[in-house]
């Protein structure tokens, strides 16, 4: 594996769920320090390898823009710079619109579009100073093509695609790219328990994702920004 990332510090929200994690990996592997942001207390053992190279920063609520600032002021205060962010936190609920809670709609408005905002504003005048800054943001394929019960989790998701083409023109002449990777139904331990006749070798494993993730933070990706890039496996 390259070390196209060397030297660079990346910021990955969400970083205690499996797919933050296989970022968070995907970037060690290719010589990157790494800051993991979660909402969730950081757990007492190593995560990853490298752990001298890894900034654990467990309770931050991230839709809090006071709490996300101090969370940047830490990293540069630990790495004295930031190159990266790659905002992975969200979460899903499946509810008819007949059936289901207006709440579910906030709570993923919340989760899903308000946490990638605050973290963006948050993390952009560190960006400003990096020769290569980047933003990839997760997104999900159902923002473009929404099925039944879909359509909160969909309407969160499809705020964080306009965010990116929205700061992608905004960033543009900055030097700074933001862009936005698409999954279908990823391969985790929830999703498994959840569709548990599935044919699981359809879906697509967080690691496949975060390769996807480290071309558009890679050099040989500077000249993408603005996209939304569907990345669904065989679903």
């Amino acid at each position: 594996m390259n070390n196209d990332l060397l030297g660079r510090v990346i910021a990955v929200t969400g970083a205690f769920g499996s797919l933050g994690r296989a970022i968070a990996a995907a970037a060690l592997a290719r010589g990157a320090s790494v800051v993991m942001l979660d909402r969730a207390t950081a757990p007492t053992e190593a995560l990853l390898d490298a752990p001298e190279r890894v900034l654990l920063l467990g309770g931050t609520d991230l839709t809090d823009g006071d709490a996300t600032q101090r969370a940047m002021a830490q990293i540069h205060r630990h790495f004295g710079r930031l190159d990266s962010l790659v905002n992975a936190a969200g979460g899903f609920r499946w509810e008819t619109l007949e059936e289901g809670d207006l709440l579910s709609w906030d709570f993923l408005y919340q989760i899903n579009l308000r946490t990638t905002v605050t973290a963006c504003k948050a993390a952009l005048p560190a960006l400003r100073q990096s020769p290569a800054g980047r933003i990839v943001n997760i997104g999900a394929a159902a923002a473009s093509k929404a099925g039944c019960g879909m359509g909160a989790y969909a309407a969160s998701k499809a705020g964080v695609a306009r965010l990116t083409e929205s700061l992608a023109d905004e960033l543009k002449d900055a030097g700074i790219t933001v862009n936005a990777v698409l999954p279908s139904i990823l391969d985790t331990p929830p999703n498994r328990q959840d569709m548990p006749d599935a044919d699981f070798s359809r879906w697509v494993t967080p690691a496949a994702l975060a390769a996807v993730v480290m071309f558009l933070l890679s050099d040989a990706a500077s000249a993408v920004t603005g996209a939304c890039l569907p990345v669904v496996g065989r679903v």
